[in-house]
């Protein structure tokens, strides 16, 4: 099918205003929010704007019949490349099916169409007395299907738990262009955990079209605590005696002594400027529980070395700390004209350590590098500060991310905490995974997916689809019986 036919009959599925595709108006969809150079950039042939259900699944029948890859795109946020298309193909962009379908109180839920935003839904529902509890640091812009299909945390994961603890169903376009409805209303039906499986999946299994999702009740108290250190190492053995005392805050973050360099000129929060890290600690839930879990935290904290603990009950100065927080990445901009922000877990326990070696890994590459993450479960986020116009740069860049990458897997982490693999993390997996495990992935996908159209090149290093799996087990298998190939 040529490109001028395809257009065509896209129009008419959608209707011509909602069918981009001069090189000019999908410039714009060739990228993320992920670093240029890192993450490859790639045009669509098109992008669709659909508002219904029924317009996704003809689009999807369509690109079957024409043999051409599919990518959902929400907002855009990703720091992964997952809402790129590395292979053209059509991008479904999800910005005008926005609504909030049903609000039940009673049940504590809410159906929403995947391009609405994160925050908007809390905005919606807090009046009433209920939130959507994951909360992206990208929340103002980023949409639910973006965070179904990242499986997106945020600061509150820590007690909340990331996007799949809210989930409870999802009407799904399959590739062939089928649409069925995973989950429930009560959670935990019998049989396969199919919603499970689409959370997270990055596009590569279906396209969500309705999320239904759980609301949490809002807390009746709300306190945040600022925790001031003279360096790294004591923000991190604080945290470890927070948790080692059985204590769980709704979110327990950290920032070193460079983000608040940034930050704090910016936004005005209160981090003392001459900090060399400070803990953003917030506890939640009845008023007289959170006032004495405060006061236990606080003086957790001065044991570890706290050299100023401060609290913050009403709700302006809390908002003014996590603004700080949440505003970070956007402050780098005063330090450096690029950054390149990675998403990496460790065992708490490893957290001196680790970032010790972040430390190293900044005076051996020559390249700054600020920390802002969540503290409270590992989540990483180094954020290297760079300028891509000065030779060189890129590529320590990439050489210093895996080493950062290889010791956060040597002492027992993740690849990944919310941002997803994508493209960026692909060529890492063989380090956490054998070829028996990817093979095992690689078959969910293509039991959804045999023809390999939904979003394509993502998650899995080259090798793994279609029917190179079959021959990657026999090899694995030769392997682990000693035979191998002269």
């Amino acid at each position: 099918m040529n490109r001028e036919r395809l257009i065509e009959r896209l129009e008419r599925i959608v209707g011509r205003g909602s069918v981009l595709h001069r090189p000019g108006d999908i410039l714009v969809y060739e990228y993320d929010g992920s670093v240029d150079g890192v993450v490859d950039t790639a045009a669509p042939a098109a992008v669709v704007l659909p508002t219904t259900m029924d317009q996704i699944a003809a689009v999807v029948r369509l690109a079957k019949e024409a043999g051409l890859p599919v990518v959902a795109r929400g907002a855009g946020t990703g720091l992964s490349g997952g809402a790129v298309a590395q292979r053209g193909g059509i991008i479904v962009s999800m910005a005008r099916m926005n609504r909030i379908l049903d609000i039940d109180h009673e049940d504590r839920t809410a159906l929403v169409e995947p391009g609405v935003i994160n925050l908007e839904l809390s905005e919606t529902t807090l009046p009433h007395g209920y939130f959507f509890a994951p909360d992206p640091s990208s929340q103002r812009a980023c949409t639910i299907g973006g965070n179904v299909a990242e499986n997106s945390g945020g600061p509150h994961c820590l007690k909340y738990g990331v996007t799949t603890n809210h989930v409870l169903g999802l009407e799904v376009v399959l590739p062939d262009g089928r649409v069925v409805w995973l989950g429930d209303r009560a959670g935990g039906a019998a049989g396969y955990d199919l919603t499970g499986a689409m959370v997270g999946s990055e596009g590569m299994l279906g396209i969500v079209t309705k999320a239904l999702v759980r609301l949490t009740h809002a807390p009746e108290a709300t306190l945040v605590l600022l925790a001031a250190f003279g360096d790294i190492d004591s923000a991190s053995h604080a945290t470890s005696r927070i948790i080692a005392a059985g204590i769980v805050p709704a979110a327990l973050e950290m920032m070193d002594a460079l983000t608040i360099q940034a930050v704090e000129p910016a936004y005005h929060a209160g981090y003392p400027l001459d900090a060399g890290a400070v803990l953003l600690i917030e506890i939640d839930g009845m008023a007289e529980d959170v006032e004495v879990t405060g006061e236990e935290i606080a003086e957790l904290c001065r044991g570890a070395g706290a050299t100023e603990v401060r609290s913050a009950s009403e709700q302006a100065k809390r908002d003014l700390l996590w603004k700080g927080r949440k505003m970070a990445l956007a402050a780098m901009g005063r330090l450096a004209p690029n950054y390149y922000l990675h998403d990496t877990v460790v065992p708490r326990t490893k957290l001196p350590t680790t970032l010790r070696r972040v430390g190293e890994v900044s005076r051996e590459f020559g390249l700054p590098i600020a920390n802002v993450f969540h503290a409270g479960d590992g989540n990483l986020h180094p954020l290297m500060l760079f300028d891509r116009r000065r030779p060189g740069d890129v590529e320590r860049v990439l050489e210093a991310s895996k080493e950062i990458i290889r010791y956060c897997v040597e002492v027992g982490g993740a690849l990944s905490g919310e941002h997803g693999i994508g493209t960026e993390k692909r060529g890492y997996l063989t380090l956490v995974y054998t070829a028996d495990d990817l093979a095992a992935m690689a078959g969910v996908k293509n039991s959804f997916d045999p023809a390999g159209c939904f979003n394509p090149e993502k998650m899995f290093p080259k090798g793994y689809m279609c029917g190179e799996v079959r021959a990657l087990r026999a090899q694995a298998m030769a392997q682990k019986h000693g035979i191998y190939a002269l």
